[in-house]
């Protein structure tokens, strides 16, 4: 095999990470790559073959503690020869001593476990089904709300504070995103949905209860009636598995959710959303 280079990625380049993925059927959302390089764009890597691109990763430093990984592919040709494992070599260096969470696929979790160290946290589902929400009357748009108070509550559900990424995330085109608020005034719940490059995907989306979810789940698919949409899913969330039942979506993909470190205390019992598989 050729000699093959491993480096940052140019941000002409970083379109690529959502076309590959796009081709292993992981379907992205056509904005996600201008949220996500935003986060840390050291964290993006690329192998390169004689000029040619021929895997990527992105890990994502979010504070001095945590980490999440995504977008690693290698080229098939180049697959089961070493490049995979260069690349990953090369590029951990950059998450240091973080905990790096990944969703891996799950048939991968051994491999994941054995070579790097990662310890299995729970399943997440991909959902498949037609959108037929109905107008929610007492959500509001994202915008409505300080954004001080969203990142306080998104901080709540997700292992580090991610206000860079929501400034983005929580503003891109061709998405909408809305907020249940509280009897006290303050948020309960919120949920994005963004289009992709076949159909919408929800995620986030948190709430502090299954009802509030269930709203802010007929609200987000209200906006595109009739449309196929995707919904990332903990499997450990049951209340979040049966609204996706309820729609009779389909089970179309599933992730292994893991962490190199300590698994995060989190509320998984409100989170029925994923943002990503890409970003965590």
């Amino acid at each position: 095999m050729e000699e093959i280079l491993i480096r940052k990625a140019l941000p002409k380049e970083i379109p690529i990470f959502i076309e590959w993925a796009g081709k292993e059927g992981w379907n992205p959302g056509i904005h996600d790559s201008e949220c996500h390089y935003a986060v840390d764009p050291d964290g993006w890597f690329v192998a390169v073959s004689e000029d040619a691109i021929i895997g990527t990763i992105a890990l994502t430093n979010y504070n001095d503690y945590f980490s999440f990984g995504g977008f690693f592919i290698v080229k098939e040709e180049f697959r089961h020869k070493g490049a995979g494992w260069e690349l990953w070599s090369t590029a951990s260096s950059h998450v240091g001593d973080r905990n790096l969470g990944i969703d891996g696929v799950y048939e991968m979790q051994d491999n994941y476990s054995r070579q790097s160290g990662f310890r299995f946290a729970y399943r997440n589902i991909r959902w498949e089904g037609t959108a037929c929400g109905s107008l929610q009357e007492d959500l509001i748009d994202i915008n409505s709300i300080p954004f001080k108070e969203t990142a306080n509550y998104d901080s709540l559900h997700f292992p580090a504070r991610r206000e860079s990424f929501l400034k983005k995330w929580l503003n891109m085109p061709d998405s909408t995103a809305l907020a249940y608020a509280g009897p006290d005034g303050g948020i309960a719940g919120y949920g994005v949905i963004r289009k992709c490059l076949e159909g919408h995907k929800i995620g986030p989306l948190f709430a502090d209860s299954p009802e509030i979810a269930d709203r802010i789940l007929e609200g987000l698919t209200f906006s595109i009636r009739g449309e196929t949409f995707y919904f990332d899913t903990p499997e450990i969330n049951q209340e979040a598995v049966k609204m996706a039942k309820r729609r009779d979506m389909s089970e179309v993909f599933g992730t292994a959710r893991m962490y190199t470190g300590n698994l995060p205390d989190l509320p998984v019992e409100r989170i029925f959303g994923v943002t990503t598989f890409e970003l965590g």
